[in-house]
């Protein structure tokens, strides 16, 4: 099998021949069709996360070892089963849950292996669907896809779960005012599901006209860019001068989370996904006096995504996908997502 492999960070991907994955007991092979470039991905390309004061997270300090086949939005048929195997068949189309915990930690035991204690995510601590074959390491992580395309569903498992997590955690109502920061791919798929699921009034943030115009064709209210004056009091004058009761933020940035403080009302909640990096000065008296929750989002779980996929089947979200790379253009779609060309989702069709 062929995989283009992080071989040390900052370096280009390497295609490499490796073995063909066997697989054993609940084990699945499945060959992939579809593989998400994210931005997280670039993270590990680059071997880790800017941290307060310009300090680097690195992700072998988590736990991350090269070489690596990235990839964790995986989507493809199964093309070999273990031997324990029941539920799946050879042949059946579907999308791979990549946010694999250790199965004994609190989370876990909760389904929650997306918070694992010590995680084993595909792409991230073990190869992933930059590669034409993957190893499923248990058919529980499989979800079937039936006529979905490969190319739009393999999102769901990574831009597609975390802004539907994100979204809940917002925990907005019709009534009240959702603001979403950064509308790339993960942006705009919030735009769609906020709409559909809780359907609050939404403003979308960003710095480019043309994202911000795909975001009010996908359901956006209003679109304020924070290039053109003070974000937080554009939100605030088109809430009578209140502010938003949730923010989502995409970015997760200096520059987009200090405006984010100041642009909730009492009882607003900030909700923080994004892994620009960097650090911000709090100012502490005004989380109890504004009664303010700040939340971290990460991923979701596979209950949800499972719900993810039959919103899908119904037509009621839609992944944007822009921009289809083959394998060996890995590094030419990491390059671009990471210089901002990229509007909605890149894929790589190994």
């Amino acid at each position: 099998m062929k995989a283009a492999q992080v071989i040390r960070p900052k370096t280009p991907l390497e295609i490499k021949d490796l073995p063909n994955p066997l697989p054993n007991d609940k084990q699945v092979l499945v060959r992939v069709h579809s593989s998400g470039v994210c931005h997280s991905d670039i993270h590990l390309w680059e071997g880790g996360y800017e941290g307060a004061k310009g300090q680097i997270m690195s992700v072998e300090d988590r736990g991350v070892k090269f070489p690596l086949t990235m990839g964790h939005e995986i989507a493809g048929v199964i093309e070999d089963i273990g031997s324990e195997v029941t539920e799946f068949r050879k042949g059946q189309k579907v999308l791979v849950y990549p946010w694999i915990g250790d199965g004994v930690c609190p989370a876990c035991q909760i389904g929650e292996e997306n918070l694992c204690d010590h995680p084993k995510s595909l792409g991230v601590f073990q190869n992933g669907g930059y590669a034409d074959k993957v190893l499923v390491p248990h058919e529980k992580y499989l979800i079937d896809i039936a006529d979905l395309e490969f190319d739009s569903v393999c999102s769901l498992a990574c831009s597609g779960l975390t802004a539907f997590t994100a979204i809940k955690n917002a925990d907005t109502s019709p009534k009240q005012t959702l603001v979403i920061t950064g509308i790339g791919g993960l942006g705009l798929m919030a735009v769609q599901i906020a709409r559909a699921l809780l359907n609050p009034r939404i403003i979308a943030v960003d710095i480019d006209d043309k994202r911000l115009e795909r975001a009010k064709n996908l359901g956006a209210d209003y679109i304020v860019n924070s290039k053109n004056g003070d974000a937080a009091k554009q939100v605030k004058d088109l809430t009578g001068g209140l502010g938003a009761d949730a923010v989502v933020d995409f970015v997760n940035g200096p520059k987009t989370v200090a405006p984010g403080i100041d642009m909730l009302r009492k009882r607003g909640r900030l909700v923080l996904i994004g892994l620009f990096g960097g650090s911000i000065e709090l100012n502490l008296p005004l989380v109890p006096l504004k009664a303010m929750t700040i939340l971290g989002s990460y991923t979701g779980k596979l209950a949800d995504l499972a719900d993810l996929v039959a919103l899908a089947k119904r037509g009621i979200i839609k992944p944007i996908v822009t921009r289809k790379y083959s394998l060996d253009q890995a590094n030419e779609a990491l390059q671009e997502l990471k210089a901002g060309k990229i509007i909605g989702r890149a894929i790589l069709n190994p």
